[in-house]
């Protein structure tokens, strides 16, 4: 199993001061998911929680739903041509009667630490159709004053963030800022998948009374996958995309973008956000 972090030599020159040193850096390899041994996927992930990482990948892609959908999650021995195992390749295998995506060269993608989901044919392919729709019953609301401390609590569970400052976080609270669950990768997209992955194993979805706090931006895929887990709000420290806050607005999704301290912008659904809001002059 590869490990979560790599040391490496540098030159570190600072103030004046020149020397060699070991340096912690964050550990980025490829995972291919296999479904039905057949291939489906590959990110560049951060070793670690790859179960979770493909189960979420699949709750977001509409495959899985259900706790009893997946029968199996196993790494693929022989995946090296000395019949080694790399621990790089997952193959999972569905319960009879779930049915099998079409795995065509349009569906075969490839994902980056950075962009997620670059392969789709078209914007259409991304819109899957939703198992729980985002629901308010009750309605979730959250104030203005337990957002401003989530990023400092998304900081603190950060463990190997502070060792190599490479790495993207997603964590889960509740709308009283409670921490539940906290993940790290080298890909955004792949933390909020290991989270997802995590809570359709444990069979807590839809998460119908959790927020999602990213560490980044805010991405049309990341509000995707929110929706495709029943997740009622979205939280980012940096931007949305324009994308994202349709989609959000489309599906009911709490998008609040900019979440610095005090400081955010709420870009869709308001009602969950406990303020009163000044007339326009």
């Amino acid at each position: 199993m590869g490990r979560v972090t790599e040391r490496r030599r540098v030159l570190r020159i600072r103030d004046g001061s020149v020397g060699h040193r070991a340096d912690t850096l964050v550990a980025e390899e490829p995972l291919e998911i296999r479904l039905g041994g057949k291939p489906l996927a590959i990110t560049m992930r951060t070793p670690g929680d790859d179960f979770a990482l493909a189960a979420g990948f699949l709750v977001s892609e509409g495959v899985l739903g259900d706790a009893g959908d997946l029968a199996n999650v196993v790494y693929c021995a022989g995946a090296t041509s000395d019949g080694g195992n790399t621990y790089n390749v997952v193959d999972v295998t569905l319960a009879p009667g779930v049915p099998l995506p079409d795995i065509t060269l349009e569906r075969n993608v490839y994902t980056t630490s950075s962009c997620g989901l670059c392969g789709k044919a078209s914007l259409d392919a991304v819109r899957t159709t939703a198992r729980w729709p985002i629901a308010d019953d009750p309605e979730v609301r959250i104030s203005p004053e337990t957002l401003a401390v989530l990023p400092d609590r998304l900081r603190s569970a950060q463990r190997v963030f502070e060792r190599t400052g490479g790495l993207h976080a997603a964590a889960l609270f509740t709308p009283e800022g409670e921490l539940l669950d906290v993940r790290e990768d080298v890909g955004r997209h792949n933390a909020v998948d290991k989270l997802i992955g995590r809570a359709y194993q444990q069979g807590l979805l839809p998460l119908s009374r959790a927020l999602l706090l990213v560490s980044g931006r805010a991405s049309f895929e990341l509000a995707q996958k929110a929706v495709m887990a029943g997740i009622p709000v979205l939280a980012a420290v940096s931007a949305p995309s324009s994308l994202a806050v349709d989609l959000a607005a489309q599906t009911g999704l709490t998008l609040v973008g900019f979440l610095r301290g005090p400081s955010m912008n709420v870009y869709a659904g308001e009602h969950r956000v406990q303020v009163e809001v000044e007339a326009e002059a």
